[in-house]
């Protein structure tokens, strides 16, 4: 006969080393409840099994079937030398946080239904090709959901519109050195995680790549990306991501409508990397490819930086605002709102949203359930007579 629920929760009992009694009191249990669950009278519930995960260090699908936790492995694409194994370890330590929120609300059965996606066309036997019939397939998606142009699009605001559209969580955090993004996906979740930076263009160009991955399901496994730069990847999948990026950010309709004569000017040219964050380089890439400039135009623009370009429009301003938001960290939205709606509903502790989030538990809890505001005409630790102004800085 195989292992039971009861049988794994003996063993984290005595992998503790504690007694009934002290268990049940560190698990929040009743003794006499405890009793009846270990002997098959009682079932232990989501929340009891919630508490005991968190005491044995393990998690509530380890309780419940004996399997062991779903955690990925590098793929061999992660080569850079400055990423080692200390930065996969850190790597790994982040994505603890999102498998284990995605697990429990799994078991609760709260994992969001995932939208079907677009995918690479089979009839395409280039990578570029396919590349190119991807982003127009992805764009087609987004303006069907409410996003008709990218161009101007903050990367928040994409941000969102990816993660509505196609069901993906979007991570923005500290990665490890030389490493740009990371995509994975399995059955239940699609995530993918770019670093904080103090250069925006890059950020939203990694996004746009780790998205191709995530389409072309080229995320199975873990992939790491390490400094990414356009046109100068071998591996195949990478070139299609990058191709992929480029029209996204970059559509050639959009282009067209901007662009209405054949003499573009260096005025219009910095006001294009403006309205598509993205660098001079990538921009002038894009534009000779759909022949809207020449090429001795484009070196003219790859002499500039991102920042040169709104400085020169007279929106420097605008660059610090894009900047100071690439470097701040974002935690996918989701998981955090579906495990605390599971905490209101009594189903599960807010531990689990305290891992996530990386918070302490009663910290959270204060932020949560703040103690109730003093009474009209009182100050804490105060008696004022009614009608009293009470003056507070």
């Amino acid at each position: 006969m195989g292992e039971t629920v009861t049988d794994r929760v003996r063993k984290v009992m005595g992998g503790a080393s504690v007694n009934q009694a002290a268990f049940a009191e560190v698990i929040g249990l009743a003794p006499d409840k405890l009793s009846k669950s270990l002997s098959g009278v009682r079932r232990f519930t989501s929340l009891d099994l919630a508490r005991i995960a968190d005491f044995g260090k393990t998690t509530v699908d380890w309780l419940l079937t004996g399997r062991e936790p779903l955690r990925p492995t590098v793929a061999a694409r992660t080569s850079a030398p400055a990423a080692g194994e200390q930065g996969h370890d850190r790597l790994h330590d982040l994505l603890e946080r999102f498998t284990t929120a995605h697990e429990v609300l799994d078991l609760l059965d709260l994992s969001p239904e995932l939208p079907e996606l677009p995918s690479v066309r089979p009839d395409l036997g280039r990578y570029v090709d396919q590349g190119v019939a991807l982003a127009d397939d992805a764009l087609a998606r987004l303006a069907a959901e409410g996003t008709p142009a990218v161009g101007g699009l903050g990367t928040a605001g994409l941000l969102q519109a990816l993660e509505r559209t196609f069901g993906v969580d979007v991570a923005k955090i500290d990665l490890p050195d030389a490493i740009d993004g990371a995509a994975w996906q399995a059955d239940g979740f699609r995530l993918i995680m770019i670093a904080r930076t103090k250069v925006p263009t890059r950020q939203r160009f990694t996004l746009a790549h780790e998205l191709c991955h995530i389409l072309a399901k080229d995320a199975q496994d873990l992939l790491t990306e390490t400094q990414l730069s356009p046109g100068r990847q071998k591996d195949l999948t990478e070139v299609r991501a990058n191709v992929f990026a480029a029209n996204l950010l970059m559509p050639r309709d959009e282009i067209r409508t901007a662009v209405k004569q054949s003499d573009v000017t260096d005025e219009q040219l910095t006001s294009l990397v403006v309205r598509f964050q993205v660098s001079p380089s990538a921009l002038a890439a894009r534009l000779v490819q759909l022949g809207v400039i020449a090429p001795k135009t484009a070196a003219r623009l790859r002499g500039l930086t991102t920042q040169d370009c709104h400085w020169l429009t007279g929106q420097s301003d605008l660059f610090e605002a894009h900047a100071t938001w690439s470097r701040a960290k974002r935690l996918p939205f989701r998981p955090a709102q579906l495990l605390y709606q599971a905490y209101l509903a009594g189903d599960t502790t807010l531990r689990p949203l305290a891992a996530y989030t990386g918070m302490d538990v009663d910290r959270i809890r204060e932020a949560l359930e703040p103690e109730p505001a003093p009474q009209e005409g009182t100050s804490a630790g105060t008696d004022v007579d009614e009608g009293d102004l009470v003056y507070q800085p």
